[in-house]
């Protein structure tokens, strides 16, 4: 409205691979601006932002000056790629030099060592993508807009993959559209079996060795059908790399399925729990975080404390050993989401009931028994119900949340919304006991 607006310097954070630097090329064609890039990853001398002085042999502007030179205008978007990744060594902080270009209170004066005079970066619209905000330092952080970019659920990779990926590598192969046809059970094979990713940049290095085999047929003339079966991807790509998380059953006590968020999107993970006769101690095994222990060592005293309501004996947690276990072993896992996934786990064991079936959980414990909210809603829903989960108990406050989810990924699924453990404990375990239970009291 006003056509002279000082740009607010965007950044867009998120994992590799979900399209952040495409994102800010959309922009500069949809603002019908010029458009830059500069790739900071890596960079640790100063006056690769701020320019050389002349006094120096081979002395050149910065790299935004020169970017400037090169687009032949004023006001481009300029993308500042990785800018996380910034080195820093006795050269100089290049974060701290860009402090300045990225302040609109100071850009209208930026000043440049091998120009000598000062120029106007307030018209040029600065867009920064990174991978984790953790590294980017507090005052650069404070300057930007910062915009999540998340990853993408498999209903949306399918699209891409349909309208995006699969005609782009057909055209740079040379084929026409009719002579290579996936259908969308073949790329959610694909995306499934053999891409384990946010982004959808494994996916197109697999769709463009697919293409490849179907042009390396046509070429020496071999007899090929263009609509690719699950058995031709299985020759083409090989043995599936990954296998997808089912839901188990609730045959044995102390087997409850929890959902995680990881950078590659949600997933199930089971949480076990197995008694043995001994003198009381917690074993907590599957390679877990700080975090993810004391859960461990909170839901225990939960329990303890709360023996009566379980009608559990107090002589139970002295005679019998406890062993916690998060499979799978060699993967790392930290947060506080599995808290009343361990809780359940534990008095499934304690008291040999059976868990509710096709029923998964996420949220954080307290030591006074309250449930609080856990982040990565959306993921760990879209991960339920591809593993067949139809029942998920979340916090109260999580409600927020799941409204602002499209109707299309949570239909089939029911939302169990508590505010205490006790409440988690009263919906998921069932007065039914396992078979061939154990003898605690």
């Amino acid at each position: 409205l006003k056509g002279d607006m000082k740009a607010p310097i965007i950044c867009l954070y998120g994992p590799p691979g979900v399209g952040k630097t495409s994102l800010g090329k959309s922009v500069a064609r949809a603002l019908g601006r010029n458009y830059a890039r500069i790739s900071l990853g890596g960079m640790h001398d100063e006056a690769e932002i701020r320019g050389h002085r002349k006094t120096y042999i081979g002395a050149m502007p910065g790299r935004i000056i020169q970017s400037i030179k090169k687009v032949k205008s004023s006001n481009p978007v300029i993308i500042l790629d990785e800018i996380d990744k910034v080195g820093k060594d006795f050269h100089g902080d290049p974060s701290s030099a860009l402090l300045e270009a990225l302040d609109p209170e100071q850009n209208f004066a930026f000043h440049d060592n091998y120009l000598e005079v000062e120029f106007d970066l307030s018209k040029v619209m600065f867009i920064t993508t990174a991978n984790t905000i953790s590294t980017i330092s507090p005052a650069l952080r404070d300057r930007m807009e910062m915009i999540e970019v998340s990853g993408y659920s498999l209903e949306e990779k399918v699209e891409i993959a349909k309208r995006h990926l699969l005609p782009n590598q057909i055209k740079e192969h040379g084929l026409e559209e009719n002579q290579v046809v996936l259908n969308n059970k073949i790329i959610e094979t694909i995306i499934q079996n053999y891409t384990r990713e946010s982004g959808v940049r494994n996916l197109n290095q697999k769709v463009a060795k697919v293409v490849r085999s179907i042009a390396k047929k046509i070429a020496f003339d071999e007899k090929h059908n263009p609509k690719l079966t699950p058995k031709d991807t299985e020759t083409i790509l090989g043995v599936p790399r990954y296998t997808k998380e089912l839901y188990q059953g609730n045959d044995l006590a102390g087997v409850v399925t929890g959902l995680a968020w990881t950078e590659v999107g949600g997933e199930i993970l089971f949480v076990e729990t197995s008694l043995s006769k001994g003198k009381g101690n917690l074993t907590i095994t599957g390679n877990l975080g700080e975090v993810m222990k004391e859960s461990a060592i909170l839901a225990l005293e939960y329990i303890k404390s709360h023996a009566d309501h379980l009608n559990l004996s107090s002589e139970i947690f002295e005679k019998w050993n406890v062993h916690l276990h998060v499979p799978e072993g060699a993967i790392p896992k930290d947060g506080p989401s599995a808290g009343i996934t361990m809780v359940t786990s534990l008095a499934s064991a304690l008291t040999q009931r059976k868990v509710r079936k096709n029923v998964a959980m996420t949220g954080e414990i307290t030591l006074r028994g309250k449930v609080l909210p856990v982040g990565g809603i959306k993921e760990k829903i879209l991960a339920a119900k591809r593993a067949g989960i139809t029942e998920i108990i979340l916090s109260d406050e999580n409600k927020k949340d799941i409204s602002e989810i499209n109707a299309q990924y949570i239909k089939g699924l029911k939302f169990i919304y508590v505010d205490s453990i006790m409440e988690v404990l009263k919906y998921a375990l069932l007065d039914e006991k396992v078979e061939n239970a154990i003898t605690l009291n």
